[in-house]
């Protein structure tokens, strides 16, 4: 099978635990670029913290971000969008505050999220520790829901941080059936995503995919995430970090190193150095334009 997009997750893929991008790394997505293949990230990050990942990278590609909900290439105009409009994120956020939680109003300018003790360390540290660059904007306040009265805002994601795995497991029944203007994914245990209906990294994926020309069966994607899962399964090669939960593994294609031990370099030098250039193989007539 030939491939002509290559799709990846950031955290738990790309990046190191410590946060950074190994050499090794760097010089795979190179490679692969060079073949003429396109590369894309695929995140539940915002657009400005993708965006950095991928200048560091160099990826030209529109980058597929807010867990599917925005699109938009480095220059960052929009390709797609979907938002959750205005009343349905006062009603959720409403409903989320009666419950000991970190919520987060993920915009591609800014982030708006209530002030709230964390007691769980990891949590807090997740919360503070997001990547995004020092010009995007992270605003705290007492009451979200007496700031969107004031000041509404049209997310293209929201992100809920639980300290209790009952709540989370409350919240997001109570909200699938209180509201059908959205989706609610589960991220881990104690962490929520919540986008407009319909949208996911999958619909992001197809979008890209149907704007480019390439079918899903010319696409590898590499994951980590429980959200990935739906990618791994529905591309040509769906590849599982080692580092991955065994669900996602065994949804996989293939499974490749850990993110320390630059599982993606060594996925791109097993199954793409035996793959000729895409415009070789365009001039060879043995793949369409």
């Amino acid at each position: 099978m030939i491939y002509r997009l290559l799709a990846l997750n950031i955290d738990g893929t790309l990046l190191q635990t410590n946060g950074k991008i190994h050499k090794s790394t760097r010089e795979a997505i190179d490679y692969v670029q060079q073949k003429g293949i396109y590369v894309t990230l695929v995140t539940s990050r915002s657009f400005p913290s993708a965006k950095k990942v991928a200048k560091a990278l160099k990826i030209k590609a529109p980058l597929i971000t807010h867990q599917g909900a925005y699109i938009a290439g480095v220059e960052s105009k929009p390709v797609y969008v979907e938002r959750i409009n205005e009343d349905i994120t006062y009603d959720t956020v409403r409903f989320l505050e009666a419950l000991p939680c970190q919520i987060r109003l993920v915009h591609e300018q800014f982030s708006l999220a209530n002030k709230i003790k964390l007691h769980n360390h990891l949590l807090a540290k997740t919360v503070f520790t997001t990547g995004d660059p020092v010009f995007y904007s992270q605003q705290f306040v007492s009451s979200l829901s007496e700031y969107l009265h004031d000041q509404p805002v049209t997310p293209p994601k929201i992100e809920v941080y639980f300290e209790e795995k009952r709540d989370l497991k409350d919240a997001k029944n109570a909200l699938g059936n209180m509201f059908t203007e959205i989706d609610v994914i589960e991220l881990d245990s104690l962490r929520l995503d919540i986008v407009p209906a319909g949208a996911s990294k999958l619909a992001g994926l197809s979008y890209l995919g149907s704007q480019l020309g390439i079918r899903k069966s010319e696409m590898v994607y590499i994951g980590d995430g429980m959200d990935d899962i739906p990618l791994i399964e529905a591309v040509g090669l769906g590849v599982s970090m080692w580092n991955a939960d065994f669900e996602v593994k065994r949804a996989s294609d293939w499974v490749t190193r850990s993110e320390n031990e630059h599982g993606v370099a060594y996925m791109v030098k097993e199954h793409f150095r035996k793959q000729q250039p895409i415009e070789f193989l365009r001039r060879m007539k043995i793949i369409r334009k």
